[in-house]
């Protein structure tokens, strides 16, 4: 066996793609922090009952398991940092008011989520808790929006959800958990055909609701025809009501509607959303409201966010440019090694040239030379 090789779907970040990925990293933890967000760094494995609260029983197929030799109970290392930042939450922090936090660290799944997709994403997010209002699903939307544009991005459109609206309709229908999954399936695929075998046994006007929901997608007239196709049911009207308001606040950025696409369905208690990008055929951020989340950490709070793949991020970022090195001369000349102190003092990376490797500096990532010219250090182009 070749020992240099990767499991499928795990790779190495190299020089140029890992200073794109620190450099957007730090400016969108100094954005959340502007926006007053704090910063917690979650540990990459926990007991696996942690990670795989009530509901996420999507997150169990994508995240590994091993047996601590310590305790004998078994672990998961982290497929998603989310009940990781709801647990600090609840538990350590404990705070009675409003919290915002961030995060940016790896996190690993079985299997990757798309043909193209890493199973080791970079993943960045911020949560809010302790606001049941509105106005914190407005808040997150608008700072992922603004997390975007530090990557010189923005979003073509923005889909708005509510898994309220498909509960709702579940629970008109009177399906068990297990039918539930399967017609859940069938939705987020939008396989029309299976979806119309599944409902053939439910009462109208609910049939026809639930067969309705993969065409209710576009404008604000999906809100309309999601009313029309419920008769006017009180949770549905109350999801719609929701959309709506985020709609009017959220002018000037481009909001459409999925009501079919139930992502995360299973912790999600509220409004969801997907962010999407020009040139990429997947979200590049999902995010929503789940606020029974914190109870399995013995405290239920309010929770709203969003989170994505920095490496992704990185990838469709306009913003190529990586700044080139200064290569310095050996020596020990003290204006020499002054300069060098004040070029790196101001930012710029100042490498060594070590004695008997001319030729291989650009390799290194140098495009500049420090060279004295009248008894002054100066900077040159380096061929």
């Amino acid at each position: 066996m070749r020992r240099w090789l990767l499991p499928e779907a795990i790779e190495d970040i190299l020089p140029v793609e890992a200073a794109r990925i620190e450099a957007l990293r730090r400016r969108m933890l100094d954005g959340f922090h502007g926006h007053g967000y704090e910063l917690v760094t979650p540990p990459l494995l926990e007991y696996v009952e942690s990670l795989l609260t009530d509901g996420a029983h999507d997150l169990d197929l994508r995240t590994f398991k091993l047996v601590d030799q310590l305790s004998g109970r078994t672990l998961g290392i982290r497929a998603d940092i989310t009940p990781q930042v709801a647990r600090i939450d609840a538990h350590l922090l404990n705070r009675a008011g409003v919290t915002r936090l961030c995060y940016c660290a790896n996190v690993l799944h079985t299997r990757s989520d798309s043909l193209t997709a890493t199973r080791e994403p970079l993943q960045i997010g911020a949560e809010l808790y302790g606001h049941g209002g509105i106005e914190a699903d407005i808040e997150v939307i608008r700072l992922l929006a603004d997390t975007l544009a530090l990557a010189d991005l923005s979003a073509t459109r923005i889909d708005l959800g509510h898994v309220g609206i498909f509960r709702a309709l579940a629970r008109r229908a009177d399906l068990d958990d297990d039918q539930v999954q399967v017609l859940f399936d069938a939705l987020q695929a939008k396989d029309v055909p299976t979806l119309e075998a599944l409902t053939e046994a439910i009462a109208e006007p609910v049939r026809s609701a639930l067969r309705g929901l993969p065409e209710c997608y576009g404008g604000s007239e999906v809100l309309d025809k999601v009313l029309a196709l419920t008769a006017g049911d009180a949770e549905v009207a109350a999801a719609v009501t929701d959309l709506r308001q985020l709609v009017e606040a959220l002018a000037g950025l481009p909001i459409s509607f999925d009501l079919a696409d139930l992502r995360g369905y299973h912790y999600h208690s509220g409004v969801m959303f997907a962010a999407y990008c020009a040139h990429h055929p997947n979200a590049i951020a999902l995010g929503g409201r789940y606020d029974s989340m914190g109870k399995a950490f013995g405290r239920a709070r309010p929770a709203t966010g969003f989170s994505m793949d920095l490496r992704e991020v990185v990838r469709l970022s306009e913003n190529d440019s990586v700044p080139g090195r200064i290569l310095a001369p050996w020596g020990d000349d003290p204006t020499l090694q002054q300069e060098i102190a004040r070029l790196r003092a101001a930012g710029e990376a100042v490498a060594v040239a070590l004695p008997g490797h001319d030729g291989s500096w650009r390799e290194a990532g140098c495009d500049r030379r420090l060279v004295q010219r009248d008894a002054k250090w100066t900077l040159e182009a380096l061929n």
